[in-house]
């Protein structure tokens, strides 16, 4: 059996599946953001998720023949690396796990650990692509200067947005009352006490307000809906900039998939996605997720294993996981 956990800054999935493709058992957890939660708060959160899901399969640690973690921000600080990797050994026997960044599981379940890019778009944003034994990430630089088209870059647009509607600045829509009546705003300058004071919420609770801006654009708001076209077209940037980074020919057909909630709005940011990358990457392919980021997380615990799953095993998973 194969153990795949796929840390998010909002929540982490464990999965556990076998070498025929049957899933075994599904967890959810809380957050795996360790600026966030710290050290401790993601040892607290591998214990319990592996504990959980292990007895929901009726079966131990040593029934598990390998396991991958992918960790928000693995791989982006040297110095924090070790501790990183050493943490999920208190509940996984060491030698039988490997740490990565997320992005590897989202680019393992939407294209079945195949040769292609992945742009993940949630509460952050990045790229990450194999091709014929290179692989290459793009993005991901953190909500303060980068994490373009994520959620996080949406609400802080959003936000924005808000901020000259209410001033006058730009054309009042739908945007102004819906967070009017999410804050419950006697004044709109009291935004910045919910939002810079000692309740503000954190990365992932600010991210949390996208959904907001996706109501403003659906319900016609003209200016929230150009949020959506630039969020696309900062991803069709990062995805550009990964085939680049792979050595990825200009005439190489090339599979491209998507993870992450803010692909929830499919029509605000996969139809313009789709556009610019057929104007940026003319034999690239926009190709629904096969799987899941946490069964993608599995099908690399079974790749770094030596054993990959065979067709009729993913077919299986692709059954499951879409049940």
């Amino acid at each position: 059996m194969f153990l795949g956990i796929d840390g998010g800054g909002t929540k982490t999935a464990f999965t556990l599946i076998d070498s025929e493709g049957q899933l075994r058992a599904r967890h959810l957890d809380g957050s795996l953001y360790h600026p966030e939660v710290g050290l401790d708060g993601v040892a607290a959160v591998l214990q319990r998720g592996v504990q959980a899901t292990l007895q929901a399969a009726g079966c131990g640690v040593d029934d598990v023949a390998f396991s991958f973690i992918g960790m928000p921000c693995h791989g982006e600080d040297s110095a924090l690396q070790p501790q990183l990797d050493a943490l999920p050994g208190g509940v996984l026997p060491v030698g039988r796990y490997r740490c990565g960044n997320d992005m590897v599981c989202g680019w393992a379940g939407s294209l079945g650990a195949a040769d292609g890019i992945n742009i993940v778009a949630g509460t952050g944003s990045m790229a990450y692509g194999e091709w014929r034994g290179y692989s290459a990430r793009a993005g991901g630089w953190g909500e303060l200067f980068s994490d373009e088209g994520s959620a996080y870059w949406i609400a802080r647009e959003g936000l924005a947005l808000f901020s000259r509607m209410s001033d006058g600045r730009a054309e009042p829509g739908p945007l102004l009352a819906l967070l009017r009546c999410h804050f419950k705003l006697a004044d709109d300058l009291d935004l910045c006490a919910h939002l810079y004071g000692p309740q503000a919420a954190g990365r992932s609770g600010l991210a949390g307000l996208a959904p907001l801006v996706v109501a403003a654009a659906e319900q016609g708001d003209r200016a929230a809906r150009a949020i959506f076209v630039a969020a696309a077209s900062q991803l069709a940037e990062i995805v550009t900039a990964t085939a680049r980074r792979l050595g990825v020919p200009m005439d190489a057909p090339l599979s491209v998939s998507y993870s992450g909630g803010v692909f929830q709005s499919q029509a605000l940011v996969l139809t313009p996605l789709r556009t610019l990358l057929a104007d940026r990457l003319p034999r690239a392919r926009l190709v629904r997720p096969r799987l899941s980021p946490s069964m993608g997380a599995a099908l690399q615990a079974a790749r770094l294993v030596g054993r990959p799953l065979p067709a009729a095993a993913l077919a299986r998973l692709e059954q499951v996981d879409s049940a």
